[in-house]
């Protein structure tokens, strides 16, 4: 059985070791625990001053496991020397004898955490997840270095984490397409606490599968990141990202520009790139330049460098 002192030297050497290098990188949101642990199924991540505990088994938790979440908890509090209320617990509602976790309260609270040039806006209460997926923190980079000049264009564009990335990275334009409404206004006020100007900017509000449908502008550099699998009421039809990558691909590369770059990004653990798109694309499997180091596991997600084939 592995006890308190087990985990809180684990978590405290993974901490020292990742926080040395976010410090010295620039960034104040990093995973410091990732299921290292067998008896400790659960994910840890730090945002400044503050940890997400995320408890992710697919079975029902026992006494021995729910005594050890608490071992977990007492040992982020010691090792990051933060109080309990800075301690935000992501768990399923489940019953353990009389005790149960407590559905989290809508708080509306928003903070300000640091990634290299830009200032993200995350709320740790509300949702699952936080508005800042942190294994996409390399790609964003990619994107930060890669968008001087450039039209750009974001697909299933969440909080606008990458968009903002490709603006201060001197994108002469930025259009974010994704189909909530909440989503997009977190993305005007992400822009808005980087200072930067959103006349200049587009966000569209609509399925990014029936804008890509419509839309005629050429991009310089698209960043295509969808869901596993969606099945909005919005949504004409189911969308699966395995089943449908190849239309959507293509409709991509419709759109985009000659010499331009399309960064093809998916969470699906076991997909595979249709052979159809490597007929009409030059593919790259960019994967491993793009999982951070403070992930544990390499499948967090799948990520493709496509640009247009030579024309013969």
């Amino acid at each position: 059985m592995t006890d308190l002192k087990t985990i809180q030297n684990r978590i405290e050497k993974n901490y020292k070791h990742r926080a040395k290098i976010a410090k010295r990188e620039g960034f104040e949101a990093f995973r410091i625990y990732e299921k290292d642990i067998p008896d400790f199924p659960f994910i840890v991540d730090v945002y400044k001053d503050n940890a997400v505990i995320y408890e992710k088994r697919d079975e029902e938790i026992d006494a021995e496991k729910f005594e050890h979440f608490g071992y977990i908890i007492s040992a982020v509090k010691n090792i990051l020397n933060i109080p309990e209320e800075k301690v935000v617990i992501k768990a399923r509602k489940r019953q353990v004898g009389d005790t149960q976790y407590v559905k989290l309260e809508e708080r509306n609270e928003l903070i300000s955490v640091k990634e290299y040039a830009a200032h993200y806006l995350v709320n740790l209460h509300d949702y699952l997840d936080t508005g800042l997926f942190l294994d996409h923190r390399p790609l964003r980079q990619i994107v930060f270095k890669s968008s001087e000049g450039k039209k750009v264009l974001n697909l299933f564009s969440y909080t606008g984490s990458i968009s903002v990335m490709a603006a201060l990275g001197g994108a002469r334009q930025v259009t974010s397409v994704d189909m909530s409404a909440t989503y997009q206004d977190w993305a005007r006020k992400n822009f808005e606490h980087n200072n930067i100007p959103l006349k200049e900017h587009n966000f569209i509000t609509d399925s990014a599968l029936e804008y890509l449908e419509k839309a005629s502008q050429r991009f310089d550099l698209i960043v295509l990141d969808p869901p596993t699998f969606s099945n909005s009421k919005k949504m004409e039809e189911d969308f699966e990202v395995e089943k449908d990558q190849v239309a959507v691909i293509k409709q991509c590369l419709r759109l985009l520009a000659p010499d331009g770059v399309l960064y093809f990004s998916n969470n699906k653990r076991a997909f595979k790139i249709d052979p159809a798109v490597l007929e009409m694309a030059n593919v790259q499997d960019i994967t491993a330049k793009t999982i951070p180091e403070d992930y544990r596991n390499p499948k967090i997600h799948h990520c493709f460098k496509i640009t247009h084939k030579a024309k013969k």
